[in-house]
């Protein structure tokens, strides 16, 4: 895909990308790869934690991301263009809205994310708590 976006847009032929899939299941990810295909999904966010501990790379303002299925086959090509470190207590229904997942309401958002992130933790043995800042990575589709 990656090739193709470049023989289309051979400006960014320079750029590099980093290839991934949303969540920690082969059904979530598959159905969030498809919330970004139809523009209905345009951010995400992850523990700052990860980053800080984990040897994550932190994303960047114009990164490219090819965004992938569960399975490693790419759906689409995003470009980030905000990030934002918001204390999860703090995430705003305008904010949680943009992830685009369930009925785009800031309780379906914290309902989901405190399972997600507990779930993510309890592996290192870590308890989750709402004080924990997240980074929020605001999007576009850029190909598909």
């Amino acid at each position: 895909m990656w090739d193709r976006f470049i023989s289309e847009y051979p400006k960014f032929s320079d750029k590099k990308y980093v290839s991934w899939y949303f969540c920690n299941t082969k059904k979530c990810a598959d159905e969030l790869a498809e919330l970004v295909k139809a523009n209905i999904k345009t951010a995400t966010c992850s523990l700052k934690y990860w980053y800080e501990t984990a040897g994550e790379k932190m994303p960047r303002t114009g990164e490219f991301n090819v965004i992938t299925n569960w399975d490693g086959v790419a759906q689409c090509i995003t470009r980030t263009l905000k990030l934002t470190e918001i204390v999860f207590r703090d995430m705003t229904e305008d904010l949680a809205s943009r992830e685009g997942e369930g009925d785009k309401s800031l309780a379906y958002w914290r309902r989901v994310h405190i399972k997600f992130f507990s779930d993510e933790l309890r592996e290192k043995g870590i308890e989750f708590n709402e004080d924990m800042p997240v980074i929020f990575e605001e999007f576009e589709k850029v190909f598909e």
